[in-house]
């Protein structure tokens, strides 16, 4: 009897972490690169992705420069449920467009988003790796698992305001965004595989089609590095670019990072880098979390209660 009461006792304090997946010890941040990862940051967690950048174009057959920066800023609120996470992008730009004949001072918004993602598989969910106590060849073998990806939808809007001269279209609006996303899990964890699939602007003049697909080893216990390929193909404009850059993880909540990117073609080219920080509060988790654990605890001894 005493043998079962401690296993109901286990088996009642695991239920907390069954509810709590998709969050992490440390800050889980898409920056600095581009992808956006299948997991969220998990229920009740608000998380800041933010970053200024520099940039500079030129374009080989229209003749014209671009030199200016921007700041861009990522707001994910894991809501509701453990697998859906909100959220909300914005990119800002000041620059100077420079022809032969004219200089035009330009300032907007380059992109302004709002949607929400939804983890709709999870290849670890309920899935703990074994050890074999009796063969150290048996545990280094490679784990077929990992080829299995976890898949994420994100579904959104973008909106644009009228006169943006950033914009496909000079006229105001809302348009669709979708998005497919796969993340793989490698050599314990110190590889990732992102892959988005970008269907964009859907429903306009000029929708566009694209992906981004990031590879991210860490290298430490602070420190990640990335690169990057994205591309994407529409009727107003077509590029193919890459990315690398780094990432420090400063505390379990904050993090610091740098990249650069840069495109192959001349029509136009162009480099820009910048630097940035990521902070969650995990706060009303973390009491959502001691609740939980308060209501299990006393359930248990309520059991517990009935076997004395």
């Amino acid at each position: 009897m005493n043998s079962f009461r401690t296993l109901l006792l286990f088996a009642c304090s695991l239920t907390p972490f069954l509810q709590y997946g998709q969050y992490t010890d440390q800050i889980n941040s898409n920056r600095p690169g581009e992808t956006m990862s299948a997991y969220g940051v998990g229920k009740h967690v608000i998380q800041i992705e933010t970053g200024v950048y520099g940039i500079t174009s030129n374009h080989s057959l229209l003749n014209y420069d671009v030199n200016g920066f921007g700041i861009d800023a990522t707001l994910r609120w894991g809501a509701f449920l453990e697998r859906l996470e909100v959220i909300a992008d914005i990119q800002y730009q000041n620059d100077q467009y420079v022809t032969n004949f004219s200089t035009i001072n330009r300032a907007n918004f380059r992109q302004t988003n709002l949607g929400a993602k939804y983890l709709i598989y999870d290849p670890f969910k309920n899935y703990e790796k074994k050890i074999n106590l009796y063969s150290w060849k048996a545990n280094q073998r490679f784990n077929w698992r990992q080829l299995v990806p976890a898949v994420s939808v994100y579904a959104g809007a973008n909106f644009v305001f009228e006169g943006n001269p950033y914009a496909f279209s000079l006229e105001s609006g809302i348009s669709p965004k979708a998005m497919l996303i796969t993340q793989n899990h490698f050599g314990d964890g110190r590889w990732v595989f992102v892959t988005n699939i970008i269907a964009d602007y859907i429903g306009t003049d000029y929708p566009s089609y694209g992906y981004v697909v990031t590879l991210t080893r860490g290298f430490s216990k602070r420190w990640s590095g990335f690169i990057e390929n994205q591309g994407y193909n529409s009727d107003f404009y077509s590029d193919m670019i890459v990315r690398g850059g780094a990432a420090y993880l400063v505390n379990n909540n904050f993090q610091i990072d740098a990249s650069v990117s840069t495109t192959f073609k001349d029509t136009p080219s162009f480099v820009y880098g910048g630097f940035g920080v990521s902070w969650r509060y995990d706060g009303f988790y973390k009491k959502a979390e001691a609740k939980d654990r308060k209501e299990h605890l006393s359930q248990t001894k309520k059991k517990k209660s009935q076997f004395n």
